[in-house]
Formats: C-alpha cells, sequence, structure tokens
C-alpha cells in the first residue's frame, strides 16, 4: 500500500537521502518542504534522484519573523519561485511568537503567492496559525485559490487548527489538507478530519521536528499507516486508495 508523506523536512535530517528512499521503498513519495531559499536548492540537488520525493521551495515565517530570513532570501524566493513546481512551506504566523513581524510576513507570503498564481499550477503547502483568514484572502486575492475551487494552484494547508468558518472558506476555495497525529489528537482537530472531503485529504508526519543529527527512517514509516487507521476508524470509511491517489494526483502529475 503506497503511503505518501505530504508535508515533512527532510533537510532537518543528515541522512535525508536514507530518509527520502525509505519513504519511497514501497511505492510511496513525499513532499519535503524547506524553510528558507537556500535549503531548496541544497535539497533539491540532494534528492534529485528520487522521483517520487519532491522538494517545495520554502520562505517559513519563523524564519522571518526571527531574522534567519531577510529580504535577500526573500527575493531569492521569488525568483525561485519562478521555476518551482512545488513551494513549501510558506504561509503566515500570527501567534504569540510571530506577531511582531505580521507585516513582514505579510508582505513577503503575498509576493511570493503573485509568482504562483501569475505562472500557474503549482503545489503549494501552507503554514497558517492564527492567519487561516489572512492567508485565504492573499490566496484569492494573487489568483492562487478562487471562489467555487478555482483558481491557478493546488494548495494544501498543513495541519489546519483555524475557525470552522474558515474550514468551510478553504473547503469551497478548493484547499487540500494533511492530516497529521497531533491533529488527530485535539477534539477540534478531529471533528475536522472527521467532515473534510475524502478528495482533499492527505497525510503528513511534518517530521524530523528540528534541525541536527540522524532521523530514524521507522518513525516517519510508522506513523503514516497508523494516521490512516487513525482517520479511517474516525470516518468509518477506508480511505487508503482515496488518500494514495489524492496524493499521486499531486507528486506525479
Amino acid at each position: 500500500m503506497p503511503l505518501y508523506d505530504m508535508h515533512c523536512h527532510l533537510g532537518f535530517a543528515e541522512n535525508a537521502c536514507e530518509l527520502a528512499a525509505a519513504l519511497a521503498g514501497d511505492g510511496g513519495g513525499a513532499l519535503s518542504a524547506t524553510v528558507e531559499p537556500s535549503e531548496y536548492v541544497r535539497m533539491r540537488e540532494l534528492l534529485a534522484d528520487e522521483p517520487a520525493v519532491r522538494v517545495g521551495l520554502g520562505l517559513h515565517p519563523w524564519w522571518l519573523d526571527d531574522g534567519r530570513c531577510g529580504e535577500d532570501d526573500v527575493a531569492n524566493c521569488i525568483e525561485l519561485a519562478q521555476e518551482a513546481r512545488f513551494i513549501a512551506e510558506i504561509g503566515l504566523d500570527f501567534g504569540k511568537r510571530c506577531e511582531t513581524s505580521r507585516d513582514v510576513q505579510l508582505g513577503a507570503f503575498e509576493r511570493v503567492c503573485a509568482v504562483a498564481g501569475a505562472a500557474g499550477r503549482k503545489v503549494l503547502s501552507l503554514h497558517a496559525v492564527n492567519a487561516a483568514t489572512e492567508v485565504l484572502d492573499v490566496l484569492e486575492k494573487t489568483g492562487c485559490l478562487a471562489p467555487g475551487g478555482g483558481g491557478s494552484c493546488t494548495c494544501i494547508l498543513h495541519w489546519y487548527s483555524g475557525s470552522s468558518d474558515q474550514l468551510q472558506r478553504a473547503v469551497r476555495l478548493g484547499c487540500h489538507f494533511s492530516i497529521n497525529p497531533r491533529m488527530l489528537q485535539t477534539k477540534r482537530g478531529r471533528e475536522y478530519a472527521r467532515i473534510l472531503p475524502a478528495s482533499r485529504l492527505l497525510l503528513e508526519t511534518d517530521l524530523p521536528p528540528s534541525a541536527g543529527g540522524s532521523f530514524d527512517p521507522d518513525k516517519i514509516l510508522r506513523i503514516l499507516p497508523d494516521t490512516l487507521e487513525a482517520l479511517e476508524a474516525l470516518r468509518g470509511e477506508p480511505l487508503a486508495d482515496r488518500i494514495a491517489a489524492n496524493s499521486e494526483a499531486l507528486l506525479l502529475a
């Protein structure tokens, strides 16, 4: 049964190639998000021989907030976004840790999305913490998404934790949703996972959690089927084939 990790951070691990091979080993694959343009360039080259593992161009809001990414990185991301098919992880975080960088985040996010919307046919994996309304507003404004589920790109809300109203708005706009175990540990997360259209469901691990050292591939390989099993039990329906098809349509098309 092929399983796809649609939001992971292989660049955080020293054994990224081993992790990529493990994810692709049973016919599955992954979307490996990056947090800054330099990581994207490095990982794109490192994982070039893993055709079922895609690397996303990233500009993470946490890196913008604390200054690890500045204007040069934003400009580099915009340039790379012209050609990159996968853009991950970008978005907005207006939680307490990042509230002072709101304008910086919004400016960078909108500029990258404007490139994606104009080019079209891109897959975006999005961070939206206390900012679902603003993320969806930018995606609509830039043409990445449009009312009625149209728009030029496919947008994935990674580990969605916003309001129910904004969840319904995201569904109407055609968003996909990647589900991880931590989402299923909360009452709200379980309810969202229960009601989302099966055609929009994806799996993710969001692992490794931070940079440094090697990471055990078995941890990722255990989490994916466990999350699928929990999701099937929650919804009372088989989902393996549906989620695999959703993932393949985005990764391999």
